[in-house]
Parts: structure tokens; sequence; C-alpha cells
């Protein structure tokens, strides 16, 4: 779930030709939400149709759109099953209209025709395709990226795993490094070192906002471990995160975690998710976050994002913290 900007769709194949704009893939099995006209919270969704229960999707969906404050919602069962796509979609609009939101465009669709919700099963379908859709190549002019499925984006983080044995090695380097300087140090030494290597943290992300290049084995080594080894000093990168650069965090992260070895990718994903979020990718941040989860079950950064993912918190309301505020830095 993500912010949703405005724009003006006149039917089903507009709405159609919408959805994998802002999802950033073309979804299967799936039920997708839109918010239609004004509202204080406006959000899209999408949730997996098989093996959901249609009377809980229902009732998180309208919640949230209850306390968002928005009164119209478009709906698209995406589905080659008919009678799976009636009984989820019809369970929804029912709740929507009984929260008060009128349900419209009720809709579903498989990937060459569409039908109202309510058609009977075998009825003849409306033929669309996207590829020639003025949305579409609206898109496309705007350098906008669209996979083939949900399983593609996920797959989009996974690297080839060429890297992984270099950065493991460089990594265990700065390990031992970072021990041997704390066991010459004598008291206080642990602080000290830390605040060193928190700062070069901060320093070597604010180079790559500012010159989009991407880090070097040894670099990237080094801060992998780092945000392993301190939570305090990975925050110092969250630190390093506002509205107006997320767009860059998201380059920046999604590449540190398509190179990083499976045990030390938990906190690059969970980064990449939030700055996903914050661009109003909802998807992207999903994949970030299962990402995160698989390396490391209950990172606690990941589990944050779940809760503002599946409560549809708008990314608006977050406030940047400074790294001021990090106790590592003092050190």
């Amino acid at each position: 779930m993500s912010d949703l900007r405005s724009v003006r769709a006149g039917g089903p194949t507009d709405l159609l030709a919408l959805v994998p704009r802002l999802l950033g893939f073309h979804p299967h099995e799936s039920v997708v939400v839109l918010t239609v006209g004004d509202a204080p919270q406006p959000f899209h969704a999408r949730v997996d149709l098989q093996g959901a229960h249609a009377g809980e999707l229902a009732d998180h969906l309208s919640g949230v759109a209850v306390r968002g404050g928005v009164t119209r919602m478009a709906v698209v069962v995406y589905s080659r099953d008919p009678v799976a796509a009636r009984v989820a979609g019809g369970t929804l609009a029912d709740r929507l209209m009984a929260d008060g939101v009128e349900p419209v465009c009720l809709v579903r669709a498989d990937g060459t025709h569409w039908w109202p919700l309510e058609a009977e099963p075998g009825a003849a379908g409306t033929a669309y395709d996207l590829s020639c859709h003025p949305l579409t190549a609206e898109g496309v002019l705007e350098g906008a990226v669209v996979l083939s499925s949900r399983q593609e984006l996920a797959d989009s983080l996974v690297g080839d795993g060429c890297e992984a044995a270099e950065v493991s090695a460089l990594g265990e380097a700065v390990v031992a490094r970072v021990a041997h300087a704390v066991a010459d140090g004598g008291t206080h030494a642990e602080a000290h070192v830390l605040g060193t290597e928190a700062r070069w943290v901060g320093r070597r992300v604010r180079r790559f906002l500012e010159d989009g290049r991407r880090l070097d084995l040894p670099d990237l080594a080094r801060l992998l471990v780092l945000m392993r080894l301190s939570l305090e000093v990975r925050d110092v990168a969250w630190a390093e995160m506002s509205h107006a650069n997320a767009a860059r965090h998201v380059d920046l992260w999604r590449d540190v975690v398509r190179r990083a070895p499976v045990r030390v990718r938990a906190a690059p994903a969970a980064l990449l998710g939030f700055a996903a979020w914050l661009s109003g990718n909802g998807a992207l941040a999903w994949c970030a976050v299962d990402c995160a989860q698989d390396a490391d079950p209950g990172y606690g950064l990941a589990e944050l994002l779940v809760e503002a993912l599946t409560g549809a918190v708008p990314p608006s309301v977050w406030r940047p913290f400074p790294a001021t505020a990090l106790s590592v830095l003092d050190g």
C-alpha cells in the first residue's frame, strides 16, 4: 500500500492500464483497490487472492479505507476463476457499502479480457490491450518500469552471487580490524571505534546521494558488516533518509541488497523497504520486507515497516530524525 497520485480514468480499461504503473508489475490472482476522488489519505493496495479469506480481506481493506477518509473505491479482481473473483470482490463491495464507502467500477480481469464482477461464468468479456494504451505510453515516456509479475519484482532483488565470497572475506577483515582496535583501545574503546565507523557510514551514504556511484567491494563489505554489528550504526544510514532523497536511497539499497551475502542482508533490505515506502512504491517495499525477514526473521525495522504497510500509513506522516540524536556519534 502507498500514496496515490491523481490520475483521470474514464473506465475499466483506463484502470487496468493504471494498475501496473502504480504497482510496478502486472498483478495475477489478486484483489486491487484504488481510491476514486478526493480523500484525506488516498491509497491503493494489492492483496493475494489465493489463500485469502474473503471476510478477513474485506474487513482489512474496508477498515483502511475508512481510516483514510476514503468515500469511493474501485475494485479490480485479477483472476481466471470467475467464482472466486465474485466471492472475494462481492464480499469486499458489501463491506465497503456497509462502512459508508461507495464501491465503483467492480470488474474482473484476466490479462486479456475484463468483465463486470457480477457477470455470469461463461459470459463474453471485453478485450483489452494495455500495450497501446495512452497511460502505458505515458509511463514509458516517464521511464516507468513495469515487470510481468510480483515474483519478477522480488527476483530483481536477488543478485548473481558472484561477489558474495569476496564481500564475505572483506567483511571478516573489517570485523577483525574493529575487534583489534577495541582490544587495544582500553576503556571506552568500543564506543570510540563504533563512533568513528558510524561517522564513516554517514559520510559514505551522503557521498552516494551526491554522486550516485556504485559502492566498491571494500566499502560495500564495510557498510554491511557495520550495520550488522550495531543497530545504531545502521540508524546513522537511516537518518540520512528524507522524503526528498528517498528515491536515491532506493537506488543505493537495492544495489547493496543484490550484492549482499544473505547473512548480512536484513539491514539493507529493511532500509530499501523504508525508502520504497517513502517513495510511494508499496510493492517494492513489501518485497524488501520479505527479503529482510528471510535473512533475519523478526528483524525490528522490517517489522516496523510491516505495521506501516499493513495499516496503509501514508508516507507523509513520517518525519526524518537527525543523526545528532544518535548516541553512537558521541563516541
